[in-house]
């Protein structure tokens, strides 16, 4: 399934909701599920779907692998009865993408972590400061912890951020933890994704520098945003990762191409290093850190206002993002 978080606007308020993409319409998992139930002559049918089917990203994702497979088959029903199915009182199901806002598909993961996992990348970046790639770097997966509450999604604008000079952008996918689990091994890993989806770890890169020079962060040249979406793809809608092209546009001018299978440290590589001594929760996000060729800094070529930045992989879709000019405060 292609998993989304979509506003939609009601007499008594907007709410997010999850779904699933079929076509050019949003699948309402929850509700979809409630229908099945309701055709089983369940009794309380909305009860139980909001149990097992909850209405948010995060809260499906921690109702684990029954909780995915109840909303598999609200998919499945829905899309088996057609455009003229409705909620067991009469609820929407299906909605158009053009009558809603899609926002990013997890807008509120439990944790970010951004891992340095491309040789090509973390070689260009060292080879700029006048240094060979740090040893340490081929002992385990590196990684920084990001601000997990600046999430924003598909279209979303970003205002310029901290007065920067060199505003960036980089070309990354990313996974999504679907179990709870700690000492967890590199052969169990797989199991413990929920699914993929794009990222964009925007930086301050001058920002960024001054403050590593200490030893320490990343931290205010990139806590100001990281754009993830359109959806999460579950792994089976993709059954080899190392096959996805990366591309990334700004103004419609390709900036950046990679693929995946040129990434030295693998998501179960990143799962075991990260749980070892460790729990990993449902909704924690991983970076896959940024493609060989990924990332303005690269080539010296950096964003301005009014920029419009598309980071595509296909499945997953296409993550568009407009930079703005940041108001300034009096």
């Amino acid at each position: 399934m292609k998993l989304v978080s979509f506003r939609v606007r009601t007499p008594v308020g907007s709410f997010v909701r999850v779904g699933a993409l079929h076509g050019q319409t949003i699948i309402d998992l929850n509700v979809a599920y409630a229908r099945v139930l309701a055709d089983q002559k369940e009794a309380q049918p909305y009860r139980l779907a909001n149990a097992m089917v909850p209405s948010t990203m995060l809260e499906l994702l921690e109702g684990g692998d029954s909780a995915m497979a109840a909303a598999r088959q609200g998919f499945d029903h829905a899309v088996c009865c057609g455009e003229t199915i409705q909620g067991p009182e009469g609820e929407t199901i299906l909605y158009r993408q053009d009558n809603v806002r899609i926002m990013a598909p997890l807008p509120n993961p439990g944790s970010l972590r951004d891992f340095i996992a491309f040789e090509e990348h973390i070689a260009a970046t060292s080879k700029k400061r006048g240094q060979p790639i740090p040893p340490e770097w081929y002992k385990a997966p590196a990684y920084y912890k990001g601000n997990h509450r600046t999430i924003i999604g598909p279209d979303d604008d970003l205002p310029w951020p901290l007065e920067t000079t060199k505003l960036d952008y980089e070309l990354e996918l990313a996974c999504i933890i679907g179990r709870k689990g700690k000492d967890i091994s590199e052969r169990e890993a797989p199991g413990y994704v929920a699914g993929y989806t794009i990222m964009n770890d925007f930086s301050a890169r001058d920002i960024q520098f001054q403050e590593m020079a200490c030893r320490l962060g990343p931290a205010k040249g990139k806590d100001f945003a990281t754009a993830i979406g359109p959806c999460l793809v579950t792994p089976d809608e993709i059954p080899d990762l190392n096959a996805l092209k990366m591309i990334a546009r700004v103004n419609g001018e390709v900036w950046s191409e990679g693929r995946f299978g040129t990434i030295h440290w693998s998501f179960p590589q990143m799962i075991a290093h990260v749980s070892r001594g460790e729990t990993v929760y449902p909704g924690d996000l991983f970076g896959s850190g940024t493609v060989g060729g990924g990332c303005g800094l690269e080539m010296d070529r950096f964003l301005h206002p009014g920029d419009v930045v598309e980071l595509e992989i296909q499945p997953i879709g296409l993550l568009r993002t407009r930079v703005i000019k940041q108001e300034s405060k009096r």
